[in-house]
């Protein structure tokens, strides 16, 4: 079958399963929810548990990214992700997903040659960019100090 690159697109459309681009939206928003509305719970917590305030932020965040890598290394995370898609990418979970599921797809490449190098193939260009725009960001900040 020889097309043109219009004809494919235009066969590609035909055949094309349509997205259910509401409910996809409705189930993020939901499960991406229900993360964050977790991560205050386990934040409030900590504090009940004496920490102040910018302490129990912190223990939550290592709680919520051990709980991540944990349900990754389960295999429990990606099916809330099939359901949550985006919802379960944004909040910190989806980070510690992104670490911890390259790992484990390379471990039997061994621990350095598999495990820690494959292991920020996803993470790692947020982490790169992340970096970069803070140090940008802490520039503009120190320049309009100075001012």
């Amino acid at each position: 079958m020889d097309l043109s690159p219009k004809d494919y697109q235009n066969y590609v459309k035909e055949h094309a399963q349509k997205s259910p681009i509401v409910k996809d939206v409705v189930f993020a928003f939901v499960i991406g929810g229900a993360i964050c509305v977790l991560g205050q719970l386990i934040q409030n917590g900590w504090a009940a548990l004496g920490l102040n305030k910018e302490e129990a932020g912190t223990a939550a965040s290592c709680t919520l990214v051990f709980a991540s890598a944990l349900l990754t290394g389960l295999n429990l995370y990606h099916r809330i992700a099939r359901y949550g898609g985006a919802g379960t990418l944004v909040p910190i979970t989806g980070f510690a997903n992104a670490v911890v599921s390259p790992a484990i797809d390379f471990k039997s490449e061994g621990f350095i040659t598999g495990m820690a190098a494959k292991m920020f193939t996803v993470a790692g260009p947020v982490i790169v960019f992340g970096t970069l725009a803070s140090v940008l960001f802490g520039l503009i900040l120190q320049i309009f100090q100075l001012a």
